[in-house]
């Protein structure tokens, strides 16, 4: 046991090492080039932490007052953003980060192929599914199961169904270099509150977006309902926990999530009249995330190109390097897999420096998500989405 908890210490000592050194110099860069001011991501008007609208002049509709510390609405079509509210202000993801997980593996893993649940999956807390160890999942199964009733211990199996824990985190986190979501850093593949995970809601859209590209991850993410086979003699109903789809005219998926620490969290997609949608809302009072998508997407839909967007949604950087073949069992080359780095135009983003950190800061976040998701036995935890399995 101390052997192994030595070597993971000796990494993480190492990885964080190199993560300070690549920080030391990005800050460097950043200082030598403050004068620039570079523009965020999306646009200069995204840096804004209030309200950001563009109202055009005549009888234009006004926004709802929304409860929540950060929100974005934009059209996935354009990629325009319509309005938001502290874009790019950092939040836990709770679990709208399965989302990102999703997106990064479903491209790696055989849908037909199976994986066999370790220790480490089972223990999580709360699992929510109730995988038992040592017993073979199917693919397709364990995302269904992920983006229905967001199921925290599919999100470890999954993730090292990729051949190990820190190559899935490490292509988790490489995903959101490679869609250019630089305010994302994930620790845990679940969205469990862990030291050093954020995102924002800006992030959120990317992540949104890209889901709509992928017909897997919208299979996925509508189905209403399903059985899930535990064992030969046990299996427990699946139900999906976004109400827009069953309540909201053109609702297309989505992703609710909570933590204590987060609050309620949400992305959500609709499509009416040829205009598709994506909301994302980071840190609400709870139970209310769904009646705010509602209020924005209604917005969005009335002034969608009738008024001039605060920003864009980038597109992902091109081309994309493979990531690491997966365990054969349980996986299979990706066609686009995701870059770890990648070179940004100046003013787009972070520098090539800061890109390298983010690398090292995956390994980091690999090791410290490991090494959290094994303290889950030492006591439970609030877990995201507990509240929602409450609903009626």
């Amino acid at each position: 046991m101390r052997g192994r908890f030595g070597a993971l210490r000796t990494v993480l000592a190492a990885a964080g090492a190199v993560a300070a050194a690549l920080a030391a110099g990005a800050q460097a860069a950043a200082a030598a080039g403050a004068a620039s001011s570079p523009v965020p991501i999306g646009g200069a008007q995204l840096a804004g932490r209030g309200v950001i609208v563009n109202y055009s002049p005549g009888p234009v509709p006004k926004l709802p007052a929304i409860k929540a510390a950060a929100w974005v609405l934009a059209d996935a079509g354009t990629g325009q953003v319509l309005a938001a509210k502290n874009p790019h202000g950092w939040f836990r993801p709770a679990s709208t980060l399965k989302v990102l997980t999703a997106i990064s593996l479903i491209p790696a893993l055989d849908p037909d192929a199976t994986t066999v649940a370790s220790k480490q999956a089972t223990s999580v807390s709360p699992n929510i599914v109730g995988l038992l160890a040592g017993h073979a999942y199917k693919i397709s199964d364990l995302f269904t199961a992920l983006l229905t009733i967001s199921a925290n211990d599919a999100a470890v199996a999954l993730t090292q169904a990729t051949g190990s824990y820190a190559r899935g985190m490490a292509t988790i986190n490489a995903e959101a270099r490679h869609l250019r979501a630089d305010d994302t850093v994930a620790v845990t593949p679940n969205g469990l509150d862990a030291p050093g995970q954020h995102t924002s809601a800006y992030d959120l859209a990317l992540f949104g977006r890209q889901a709509l590209t992928m017909p897997a991850f919208m299979k996925y993410d509508q189905v209403t309902s399903a059985q899930f086979k535990i064992s030969k003699k046990k299996s427990v109903g699946l139900w999906n926990q976004n109400s827009l789809l069953a309540t909201y005219p053109g609702a297309l998926g989505g992703k609710i999530g909570w933590t204590s620490t987060a609050g309620a969290t949400y992305v959500g997609m609709a499509k009416r009249g040829g205009h598709t949608l994506v909301v994302t809302l980071l840190h609400c009072p709870a139970l209310t995330e769904i009646t705010a998508a509602k209020q924005l997407l209604n917005w969005g839909f009335k002034v969608d190109g009738t008024i001039s967007p605060v920003g864009t949604l980038v597109g992902p950087q091109s081309p994309a390097a493979p990531s690491p073949a997966a365990s054969p069992a349980a996986s299979r080359t990706a066609a686009a897999a995701p870059a770890a780095s990648r070179d940004q135009a100046a003013g787009a983003g972070p520098s090539v420096l800061a890109a390298a950190g983010f690398s090292a800061m995956a390994l980091v976040a690999a090791g410290l998500g490991f090494a959290y998701s094994r303290r889950q036995r030492l006591g439970p935890r609030a877990g995201n989405d507990a509240r929602a399995r409450r609903r009626p």
